[in-house]
């Protein structure tokens, strides 16, 4: 039988370094226990794993820069396990855009509160702003500019990396949550002032506008007809406008936007040079099928033959490039022409029309100061001959809308300065996140801005902390692994051949069921952990026999004696002062009688562990035992009433005067 304990008494540090996967990701996702359950062939449970802290887990599955990857520790043995891919595959099964999908948040949602909230911007961080705090009780409208929700999710990710279908079904999903209203083509600055909001009985205001405005060259010719942005490019390619492209295209970028804009402008350049299909044109009745039909099912062999080009030049070298690897190897695999380690110099134009981009050789990109500072070489200069030039060097927010009645203050660098901890701007009860504050970042990033400005909301109005997660930590007297696990292979994602990658077809496939519990099969279970805890009372104290030691595959233990141990003044303080915590750790001794040297200690190194459990299986004692560890999160308390809150706010400058 399990044994769960709820608040048991764990080091905290000690309990992150050992969720490497869920303490790399801003939602703090427990990836490893819905990776654990589909190795079980619990799909259900382990969807709820998934969707439970993300309400964007759908897109995730599919467009995640996946930090849990980079911390995964079997990727310190052979190859990270495969998590975004195993998350689309349980999404597939039952996400919203699944046939049986399953409601997560049926029951969760609390009493509702006499609070409404706005939130400006429809994007990554508005969705999840919105669906937490409606699971919270709280009434949210959804100012958003675009005719279409989900910001850059829509009009910045191609349709072939992101299916539109997806993203309308987790849109749904996120406005059936609660009490959600989505007002479309609602721009602040055009439609309504941020300072008007507070005016119209909205007791708090979340800015996330996102960063859409792309960034310029300061370089001559930049003004030549056919240099476009690459934000604007793939504005109007998402949303279905006509967008006149060239037959030899240059893209000027190396990070992930400008793989995503020289992989669509190599279908655009097909869709549009490719006789029989020019006369197709946008619809005005419905945007989304428009995108779908303008990119019609022309194959990529005749990219791949020469007969149209896309080259893409970027400052660093090939194996130097900000965009992932995998984006890199998909863009040449279509067919993409690189240009690494080039530097544009000048537009070279012809009858004012761009006609070829001239180049210098990169010395340096950064300085010893690690500071953006491209270095060339002098007299490298080459040219590029193209009709068509897409810059995709980065993106920057417009916040022209704000007003000095609005009291939000601006940092140097364009950005919205927040509290940190909270993400209140400098005008009491506004909020900001994601790419408006901090600059352009990972999705990922932009979910759990959204939920931690939807706890600074709450604990705003509240008046009151959220308590910290829960603990629950479970015995697992029979612990096991799956046979043969250190020596399965990383399973390939799927994907789709080149010649059926026609216009805005989705390219990767994803895990089906045998490979997905194959890939899963290789995790280490990082939230499994040996425990040593020896009590005289039940016969259980270490008899020093060394067995566990012996077992050991890895050699991450060893039996020593203190005198060959030494305790900083640092641990030795840490360790008085969390007596209660190292009760089993420290049986019968007091921290102050290590450094005498005298009894023997177990020494673990838990970067090598695999949680194999032998250690446990051999201990003839019980000393040593197999636990998992779960964060619960804690329910907010302390609800004050509406007329508390007024007063409060009366106390503070008015947000309409706050600049003054």
């Amino acid at each position: 039988m399990l044994k769960r304990f709820l608040n048991k008494r764990v080091d905290e540090d000690w309990l992150h370094t050992n969720f490497p996967c869920m303490m790399a990701c801003p939602a703090h996702t427990n990836a490893g226990r819905y990776v654990g359950l589909i190795a079980e062939g619990e799909f259900e449970e382990a969807y709820k794993y998934a969707r439970e802290p993300n309400p964007l887990a759908s897109i995730c599955g599919r467009v995640c820069a996946h930090p849990c990857e980079t911390a995964c520790r079997r990727g310190e043995i052979d190859k990270p396990i495969s998590i975004r891919a195993l998350k689309r595959f349980l999404t597939e099964r039952h996400g919203p855009e699944s046939k049986h999908p399953i409601n997560v948040n049926a029951g969760r949602v609390v009493e509702k509160l006499p609070f409404k909230i706005a939130v400006v911007g429809g994007g990554p961080v508005g969705l999840a702003a919105a669906h937490d705090l409606a699971l919270m009780g709280y009434s949210v409208t959804i100012f958003e500019a675009a005719p279409v929700a989900g910001g850059m999710l829509y009009l910045g990710i191609p349709e072939y990396r992101l299916p539109r279908d997806v993203i309308e079904a987790q849109v749904r999903e996120i406005l059936d949550t609660g009490d959600i209203t989505l007002k479309l083509n609602h721009a602040a600055g055009r439609d309504f002032q941020v300072h008007e909001l507070r005016q119209q009985g909205f007791d708090a205001v979340l800015l996330a506008v996102g960063a859409h405005r792309g960034r310029d060259l300061t370089i001559p010719g930049v003004e030549l007809d056919g240099v476009h942005r690459g934000v604007d490019f793939l504005l109007n390619v998402n949303l279905g406008y006509k967008f006149t492209i060239g037959h030899n295209v240059l893209v000027i970028g190396g990070g992930n936007v400008a793989m995503d804009v020289a992989r669509s402008a190599a279908r655009e350049v097909l869709r549009q040079h490719t006789p029989g299909v020019e006369e197709l044109s946008p619809s005005d009745d419905n945007v989304a099928a428009v995108a779908t039909k303008e990119m019609v099912d022309i194959s990529l062999s005749a990219l791949r033959m020469g007969a149209r080009e896309v080259h893409v030049v970027c400052l660093e070298k090939r194996d130097e490039m900000p965009a992932a690897l995998e984006e890199i190897e998909e863009a040449e695999t279509e067919g993409i022409i690189l240009h690494p380690g080039m530097g544009p110099k000048r537009f070279v134009g012809r009858d004012g029309t761009v006609a070829a981009l001239e180049c210098l050789k990169t010395k340096s990109v950064f300085d010893e100061n690690k500071r953006f500072n491209p270095q060339f070489y002098e007299n490298s200069e080459t040219q590029i001959a193209c009709d068509t030039v897409i810059m995709a060097i980065g993106q920057t927010t417009n916040l022209d809308f704000l007003r000095a009645e609005d009291g939000i203050e601006v940092s140097q660098r364009g950005l919205i300065n927040v509290n940190p901890h909270t993400l209140m701007t400098s005008a009491p009860g506004v909020f900001a996140g994601g790419d408006c504050v901090f600059g352009p970042r990972m999705i990922i990033d932009s979910v759990g801005d959204g939920k931690r400005a939807a706890m600074g909301i709450d604990e705003f109005l509240r008046g009151t902390k959220h308590p910290e997660p829960i603990i629950e930590v479970t015995e697992l007297p029979r612990h096991t692994m799956p046979a043969d696990y250190m020596d399965l292979i990383r399973q390939p994602i799927p994907m789709l051949p080149l010649d059926r990658r026609t216009g805005m077809t989705e390219v990767e496939e994803g895990y089906d069921e045998e490979s997905a519990v194959a890939e899963a099969q290789r995790c280490l279970h990082c939230w499994v952990n040996t425990v040593f805890e020896g009590y005289a009372d039940d016969g259980s104290l270490c008899i020093l026999c060394g067995g566990c030691v012996d077992v050991c595959p890895e050699n991450c233990l060893e039996l020593v004696t203190l005198d060959r141990v030494g305790f900083s003044a640092e641990t030795l303080e840490h360790l008085s002062a969390n007596a209660a915590m190292y009760e089993a750790e420290l049986p019968d001794m007091s921290p102050d009688e290590l450094n005498l040297g005298i009894g023997s200690v177990m020494l673990k190194d838990e970067t090598r562990c695999i949680r194999c459990g032998l250690c446990a299986a051999r201990c003839p004692v019980q000393t040593i035992s197999m636990e998992s560890y779960n964060l619960l999160p804690a329910e907010p308390t302390g609800l004050i009433s509406v007329e508390a809150i007024d007063m409060r706010l009366r106390a503070k400058p008015a947000l309409a005067g706050a600049a003054k």
